[in-house]
């Protein structure tokens, strides 16, 4: 079932209906659904796809080969152009007076196994652009390479295309659509273990519960999830095993550069080095405080809901997964469940204020989101404030969200203000999030104070 990526569906139809020669780059993580979204694309339009192995020149070329003469024939021949040069020009003179679409998937393998492809395809765009309908669709899963070598300024085709695409996991609103046999409850909870990355939304079956489904998935020692975080990071960085270390120091609660370092053992520099390249590929995230730019509050912490999940629950429990003991390793799980679930609410939070903002249903127009967190220097201790964003220096929203089952009272509502008067804006609006409703007393404190919005858990899904 192929759902959502409308909007990248709707910019790759415009490259198409153009007429004239495009270059698409897509790319993103790996099980993120770029060639998902290449076959809904060329389905039923003239293509020619070829996907790059990792292996020699020579035999990339001769799949390559194979591509092209298949689509011109339909016969799957064992016939070999010379060269990669003469086989793209040979495609751009086929898209001389007929649309047609060239993708290349995984072009880092065949570029690294011919470190002149880059050089070659440069000035065959360059001598056909202007004649050729020929849309060219370059896509890779190597995200350090496609932005380095493809997209980069001291890149050979830099200048070349005509768009790009970096493929993001789904966002809740389409997690849900995809989920849409669970409870809404359920839905938020499969959400916060495997994220919106497609390929471990398919591994969920909708004849299960969500404890079954964890248990046949992460507690289940021959399933495609049980082993995915070290397996990505293998094909993703040379030494998995200091990214591994790094990640299971974040999810065990370390979040400041230096406490990272004191859990691993290595040198704050040496992980920042590492910490930079998780940040690239999604998996980990850094915030300072929302408002400072630079910070030396600024953490870490797992940004990927299946890594945060498979770091905190599964990494510690892998020798009694590895025996079977699914039930066990649930019963552990089950008590910690309701709190891991509160970032993930914070999360889906946020991305429903996005909707209301795009909708022009958001009392206040910020341009950003974050989290704030510092000193209260009345109370003499450290607050936080889980969303919070500003429109034009004289208005902004401050959020609380909770995920617990039972109703928020109208304390949360006080404290929340109180840790506004931390900041001087001339407006201020109240967003209060809740799985399980609010108190008489919240509602009525709400309504008296005209500047709130109360929001339960299963309106928002309604609207997200």
């Amino acid at each position: 079932m192929f759902i959502g990526r409308e909007r990248e569906l709707s910019a790759l139809g415009g490259l198409y209906d153009s007429g004239k020669f495009e270059f698409a780059v897509i790319y993103g993580r790996r099980r993120v659904g770029k060639t998902a979204l290449i076959n809904k694309f060329i389905d039923g339009k003239r293509a020619i796809y070829f996907t790059g192995v990792e292996s020699s020149e020579k035999q990339n070329l001769e799949n390559f080969s194979r591509s092209i003469i298949e689509y011109m024939s339909g016969i799957n021949a064992e016939v070999a152009f010379q060269s990669f040069q003469a086989a793209l020009e040979y495609v751009f003179e086929l898209a001389k007076n007929e649309r047609l679409v060239l993708v290349i998937d995984e072009y880092p393998y065949v570029a690294r196994s011919s470190k002149s492809l880059a050089s070659t395809l440069q000035p065959i765009i360059d001598k056909y652009k202007d004649t050729s309908q020929l849309m060219l669709i370059l896509c890779g899963s190597s995200m350090s390479y496609m932005e380095d070598k493809v997209l980069a300024y001291k890149a050979p085709l830099y200048g070349r295309r005509t768009a790009q695409m970096k493929l993001l996991p789904f966002d809740f609103d389409e997690v849900c659509r995809y989920l849409k046999h669970f409870s809404d409850e359920d839905k938020a909870l499969l959400y916060g273990v495997v994220g919106g990355t497609p390929q471990y939304l398919l591994q969920i079956d909708d004849r299960l519960s969500v404890e079954e489904n964890i248990k046949n998935t992460f507690l289940n020692p021959v399933s495609f999830l049980y082993e995915e975080p070290i397996n990505l990071l293998k094909q993703e960085v040379r030494e998995p095993a200091s990214y591994t270390a790094i990640i299971a120091a974040i999810a065990a609660g370390a979040s400041r550069m230096s406490e990272i370092a004191g859990k691993v053992g290595e040198a704050a520099n040496v992980c920042a080095m590492y910490l930079k390249n998780l940040v690239n590929l999604g998996i980990v995230k850094k915030e300072a405080p929302y408002g400072e730019k630079i910070s030396r509050k600024a953490i870490y912490s797992i940004e990927d809901n299946m890594f945060r999940f498979w770091y905190r629950f599964v990494f510690e429990n892998n020798s009694v997964i590895a025996r079977g003991a699914a039930d066990l390793v649930y019963k552990r799980i089950e008590p910690q469940f309701s709190e891991y679930m509160g970032k993930v609410f914070e999360e889906i939070c946020k991305q429903y204020l996005w909707k209301m903002l795009l909708n022009g249903n958001c009392p206040v127009e910020f341009s950003s989101l974050g989290r704030w967190w510092g000193n209260n220097p009345e109370k003499r201790r450290q607050d936080e404030i889980d969303i919070m964003g500003e429109q034009d220096k004289t208005t902004a929203l401050f959020a609380e969200c909770k995920w617990t089952n039972e109703s928020v009272d109208t304390g949360v509502l006080e404290t929340l203000v109180n840790r506004s008067g931390l900041f001087n804006y001339k407006a201020k609006h109240y967003y209060l999030f809740s799985k399980s409703g609010f108190t008489k007393g919240c509602t009525d404190k709400a309504r008296e104070m005209g500047n709130v919005t109360l929001v339960e858990y299963d309106s928002m899904v309604e609207k997200i």
